[in-house]
């Protein structure tokens, strides 16, 4: 009789991170002088991690898409790795509030090559992705990454839900906080807010979706 093999979910310690990097991350200079920029800002715990931002750049590609959405822009590491994925005629809508932060993520998209393909816009991210609709943009998207400020993220949500075309990808960042949407004695606004998040979609008629533990946790769904 064939024995089954069993498996048990491996622990990602620092040495199989490590590990993990070094087969599969293909890093370029620009990438790594903007990490390093970055660095060495008070707020640099925002910026995505290298895997992350080539995971990005692997589902776009995967996906097919030309037109983007991008909540949340920071310095602007998603945002190259992703125009960088992205066709030649590709567009990648990009909200942020910050002026300051956003003319750092510019500066590596000119350097890149890929400003052209980028439309940013300064202010609140509902307020523009609330535009987008009335410019009728409904179902013209293809991908969406949200990765902004975690009490509104049922917000943008719903308005890159109906902006995203059927069988496009949005991804949500930040879903496991650190482990805190598990703690029950956490109860700070974004924990929440997350919390009460993640459970709405677990029953989203309007969506397919995977929780994936990679980085902070990621939330990847397909528009039905």
């Amino acid at each position: 009789m064939m024995e089954v093999a069993m498996f048990t979910q491996v622990e990602l310690s620092e040495e199989l991170c490590g590990y993990v990097r070094d087969v599969s991350l293909r890093d370029s200079p620009l990438l790594s002088e903007l990490r390093d920029e970055t660095r060495s800002l008070p707020v640099a715990s925002m910026q995505v991690s290298a895997e992350q931002g080539q995971f990005l750049s692997t589902l776009v590609r995967a996906v097919g898409a030309r037109r983007t959405l991008e909540v949340g822009v920071f310095t602007g590491y998603s945002l190259v790795s992703t125009a960088l994925a992205l066709p030649p005629d590709g567009t990648i809508v990009a909200c942020d509030v910050s002026a300051e932060w956003t003319q750092v993520a510019m500066r590596y998209c000119e350097r890149a090559g890929v400003a052209g393909k980028v439309d940013l816009r300064l202010g609140p991210a509902a307020d523009t992705l609330r535009g987008l609709r009335a410019e009728g943009r409904d179902g013209t998207f293809d991908f969406a990454f949200i990765d902004a400020d975690k009490e509104s993220y049922e917000q943008y949500y719903e308005l890159a839900l109906a902006l995203v075309r059927p069988g496009g990808t949005l991804v949500f960042d930040n879903v496991l906080w650190s482990g805190l949407v598990v703690d029950d004695s956490t109860t700070d606004p974004e924990t929440v807010a997350l919390r009460d998040f993640n459970a709405r979609r677990r029953s989203d008629e309007r969506i397919d979706l995977s929780v994936l533990p990679y980085a902070d946790g990621l939330t990847v769904a397909v528009k039905r």
